[in-house]
């Protein structure tokens, strides 16, 4: 259950930044042995950086992570 009440920025920057960890994730499990990639896909990363932005959070990662635990806490 979250707490945090997030604007709607902070709400889209946090999902940008899962959308981006789903992305990594996704590449990177399978087999061992399959190719990985070499870089993260550019329309992803933009779109996180662009809504960290947009939230005023650039270069202020502990806010954001504050933010990202409140709303959706490890399981």
């Amino acid at each position: 259950m979250h707490t945090a009440v997030l604007t709607d920025r902070e709400r889209a920057a946090v999902q940008a930044y899962l959308r981006l960890l789903h992305t990594v994730r996704a590449a990177f499990d399978g087999p061992p042995d399959a190719p990985r990639p070499f870089v993260v896909p550019p329309a992803v990363l933009a779109e996180a950086e662009e809504a960290l932005a947009g939230a005023g959070l650039t270069g202020n990662e502990d806010a954001f992570f504050r933010l990202l635990h409140d709303w959706c806490p490890p399981t």
